[in-house]
């Protein structure tokens, strides 16, 4: 076997799936190494992919040429469209798959894949050369093995010295029936990486037969579903058969069972140090932290078409196992249930990503990278675009080309970055709409539009799926000159079939674009109407009407987000050296030099949103840094 490689990846999960296909696409001899191989792409926890903020990464990511949308799209079993009935910015598709069938696809996919080389083995530490500035040349495995490649880019999720606890029942393993990888975290701190700890936790598994459905709510997914992703497209559509989703609530007694047996809980006895996620906590925390409840929600979600077992979305726990028989067996429609498996808390090593560039590059090691729940995050989608955004660099950095990065103008991609190089977790990180500026304009909707010519000129995207994206393109710019030139004019007909709608009538002729803008027009639901005036609602696709229907309305919403992003980007993207000597720069304080070594931010952009530093040392170092620039 061949044995070097441009770009070496270690570990096969989505942030690896990701990474792997994207250096393999931009040319470059790839090698995804992985525990069992077998598990590549699986779903370790539930089995949905999107929903609110990573819905909108997901079509990112597809946007740009990677591959979460199309291995959704081949696995979804129901769509939900989120937030549908409110405003553009914040809708997000979710959708439930077939978890089996989801690793089946991407195994499948990337082992036919040009370039890319899939590796049996288990990555124990890094080789490198240099003390000051090393830099790596590739992996030693356990079997003593040396992999040789020019970048390596870490996606190790869970595993690193990971511990799985159920109740004080301790194993090694980054998930059932996983070991953990033990040799890894010694490595990176030997090259001067801080290692903290942080914990997931997921929830039992129910034999579906043993549901009684009489007692739980129904939830369908959409009538009319739309895919992922926009090029990667599938026929018929959906692809599989579609099925519901349940509701039903703990109660006073589950949580009297949970608050009965706090001493039981490896979290609450000081068992499990690793600090977890607050937005998606146990029920054990919820029932704890939230005593004023009495009752939460929880979702029974299919895992597959083929399997029997039920995802219990809402009670991750590590308590024992009795105590979670005990109190799911209080809760309405579960009192029979039978546990397929059990719920466990998972702890694991993770790396402060401070010391990562916004390339997902670090700052000190040459030619390493870092991707997913290893940089301290949660969340397949999240996992996924830094693995996206991970392989593009390191392929980019073996091509000796400029690195490639995304404003938090830019996407949902950019303000993860962003946030984490500057901030660091000290939580898993959950990307969510409000944490972007921009959320009106960075919108799921529009992913393509906004992201899609990076992709091509990447060489990520194909040229075929480039074509898809002007046909789109060019569609769009002629709906939207079209629907300016119709008009709706102040006749007995028309005014008729206005007040019919519940609207007042119009005295002045008005233009289509005009009329759109009512709350209650729409060219989906009115298009009957609209083709009638001289705008051929059939020669547009859908998506297309829906992308001109929020243009419109939210027009100049949209054009002052533009132009305050534009604002920001001017000064945000003025380069700050990684080696400037802060002790130079006159006119700041100890306390904010001190922050500025630890984060060492790349712009100015960043060092403004640090925490501690004052727009008057903002000023300062962008005085001293035109200075420097004038001098050279």
């Amino acid at each position: 076997m061949d044995i070097d490689f441009d770009v070496l990846i270690i570990g096969g999960g989505h942030a690896g799936t990701e990474a792997a296909h994207a250096a393999a696409k931009m040319g470059c001899k790839t090698g995804l190494v992985s525990l069992n191989p077998d598990r590549i792409g699986f779903m370790s926890c539930n089995p949905a992919m999107g929903g609110l903020a990573k819905g909108q990464l997901i079509k990112e990511i597809d946007a740009l040429g990677g591959i979460m949308g199309r291995n959704t799209d081949l696995s979804a079993i129901q769509y939900r469209r989120l937030n549908s009935s409110k405003g553009p910015a914040v809708r997000s598709s979710r959708a439930q798959c077939d978890k089996a069938l989801y690793a089946a696809e991407m195994q499948s996919f990337l082992s036919d894949f040009p370039g890319l080389s899939l590796l049996p083995f288990e990555a124990t530490s890094l080789i490198w050369s240099g003390d000051s500035k090393p830099k790596v040349l590739g992996v030693r495995t356990r079997d003593g093995s040396e992999i040789k490649a020019r970048a390596v880019v870490i996606t190790a999720g869970t595993f690193m010295r990971a511990i799985m606890h159920t109740g004080f029942e301790q194993t090694e393993g980054g998930r059932a029936g996983d070991r953990a990888s033990i040799g890894l975290s010694q490595s990176l701190e030997d090259l001067g990486f801080k290692l903290g700890r942080l914990k997931t936790g997921t929830p039992p598994r129910l034999h579906k037969d043993s549901i009684d459905y009489t007692k739980v709510e129904a939830q369908p997914g959409d009538e009319n579903p739309l895919p992922f992703s926009f090029y990667w497209q599938t026929a018929p559509f959906p692809t599989l058969r579609q099925v519901n989703c349940f509701i039903t609530y703990t109660n006073v007694q589950t949580h009297d069972i949970i608050e009965e047996n706090f001493d039981k809980s490896p979290m609450f006895t000081g068992v499990i140090k690793g600090i977890g996620p607050r937005y998606c906590p146990s029920i054990e925390d919820k029932v704890k932290r939230f005593s004023e409840k009495d009752r939460h929600q929880i979702f029974l979600e299919p895992e597959g078409l083929t399997t029997d077992e039920i995802y219990v979305n809402g009670i991750s726990t590590s308590l024992p196992k009795d105590v979670q028989e005990k109190f799911v067996h209080s809760i309405v429609g579960l009192e029979h249930a039978k546990f397929v498996r059990h719920g466990y808390a998972v702890e694991y090593d993770c790396i402060d990503a401070r010391a990562l560039r916004s390339t997902f590059g670090a700052k000190d090691v040459e030619g390493l990278y870092f991707a997913g729940q290893v940089n301290g995050t949660s969340g397949y989608e999240e996992a996924g675009a830094q693995g996206l955004m991970a392989g593009i660099n390191a392929a980019l950095f073996v091509k000796g080309q400029d690195s490639f990065t995304l404003s938090r103008s830019d996407g949902y991609i950019g303000v993860l970055a962003d946030d984490l190089v500057l901030k660091g977790a000290d939580e898993p990180y959950r990307m969510f709409t409000s944490r972007a500026e921009h959320r009106l304009y960075l919108r799921e909707d529009n992913a393509d539009l906004r992201l899609s010519p990076m992709g091509h000129r990447l060489g990520l995207l194909s040229d075929a799926h480039y074509r898809i994206f002007e046909t789109k393109r060019e569609q769009l710019t002629r709906g939207m000159e079209n629907i300016k030139k119709t008009a709706f004019f102040p006749n007995k007909t028309t005014n008729s079939w206005i007040e019919e709608q519940g609207m007042l009538a119009i005295k002045d002729k008005i233009m289509g674009d005009v009329f759109l803008r009512r709350p209650e027009m729409s060219l989906l639901k009115f298009g009957e109407k609209f083709t009638e005036l001289g705008f051929p609602v059939a020669e547009y696709s859908k998506e297309v009407l829906e992308q001109i229907e929020i243009q419109i309305k939210y027009e100049g919403y949209i054009r002052r987000d533009q132009e305050l992003a534009d604002g920001i980007t001017k000064n945000d993207e003025m380069k700050i050296p990684l080696t400037l000597n802060y002790e130079s720069v006159p006119g700041l304080s100890n306390e904010v030099r001190s922050r500025l070594l630890v984060t060492r931010p790349e712009t100015i952009g960043q060092a403004s949103r640090l925490q501690g530093i004052t727009p008057a040392a903002v000023a300062n170092l962008m005085i001293y840094l035109k200075m420097q620039e004038r001098r050279t």
